[in-house]
């Protein structure tokens, strides 16, 4: 199964400034993300930039870099640039992993890509993990998936969702007795979808959660869930995130 990986990377960060290129053990981040998925079989890995010194960086260090426009609303615009900028097919599928990633799990990239390659039907394949703690099932910060018995996305919310009537009180949350879920940010796309997301008009249910999914499944589109046994490691978006990356990294 052929697949690509691209990674969106932009320099403006409001909490981290020139974020993609802040060095973790001697490399700039978006290098040591690049290194981190190179070896899962993909066809190609693709850091999709919007600042020649993203480019520069990744050149110098053996990682493929294209530049983008710097005016797209959302790393799914910029991957759709990079998309018809590589000239990938319809059905070819595309894996976007965050720039800000460092210590993404191989494994769960790959797991994406194949499961989107087997369900034909799908346009997009993410990822879910349980929820074992009260605190995050309540918590807008975590996004909450819930699917279908074949692990088709029903919705994704900041509410807690399933809510559990009989054992939920007014104004808290409790753990319902069927699993819950939160979504985890890694996508895999069909080249198509990349390309036609650009064209979708916003989805009100997307504009109210601020959750940029809620898009394609307004207009239709279908996504199919990998269940992870675990969280992943967290991302970097403070300073206080890269310097715990950064004592795993010593240079």
């Amino acid at each position: 199964m052929s697949f690509s990986v691209l990674i969106p990377a932009r320099m403006a960060s409001s909490r981290l400034p020139d974020k993609p290129l802040a060095d973790i053990g001697g490399l700039p981040m978006v290098v040591r993300v690049a290194q981190r998925v190179s070896g899962i079989g993909a066809r190609q890995v693709m850091v999709a930039a919007d600042d020649a010194r993203i480019v520069d960086a990744c050149r110098l260090h053996g990682v493929s870099a294209l530049m983008t426009r710097v005016d797209h609303p959302s790393g799914s615009d910029r991957l759709a640039e990079a998309c018809e900028a590589l000239g990938l097919s319809g059905d070819d599928v595309v894996v976007n992993v965050q720039g800000d990633e460092p210590l993404i799990d191989p494994a769960l990239v790959r797991a994406c890509a194949d499961l989107l390659a087997a369900h034909p039907d799908c346009a997009v394949a993410t990822a879910a993990h349980p929820i074992h703690s009260v605190e995050d099932f309540a918590n807008p910060n975590v996004v909450k998936v819930v699917c279908d018995q074949r692990r088709r996305a029903l919705y994704f919310s900041r509410a807690p969702i399933p809510w559990w009537r009989d054992g939920s009180r007014p104004g808290a949350a409790a753990l319902p007795p069927v699993p819950a879920w939160r979504h985890i940010g890694l996508y895999a796309y069909r080249a198509a979808t990349l390309r036609r997301f650009p064209t979708l008009s916003p989805a009100p249910l997307e504009q109210v959660e601020s959750l940029e999914q809620l898009r394609l499944m307004w207009h239709g589109e279908a996504i199919i869930v990998h269940e992870a046994l675990e969280a992943p490691a967290a991302g970097v978006d403070t300073p206080e995130d890269l310097a715990r990356v950064r004592r795993l990294f010593p240079g």
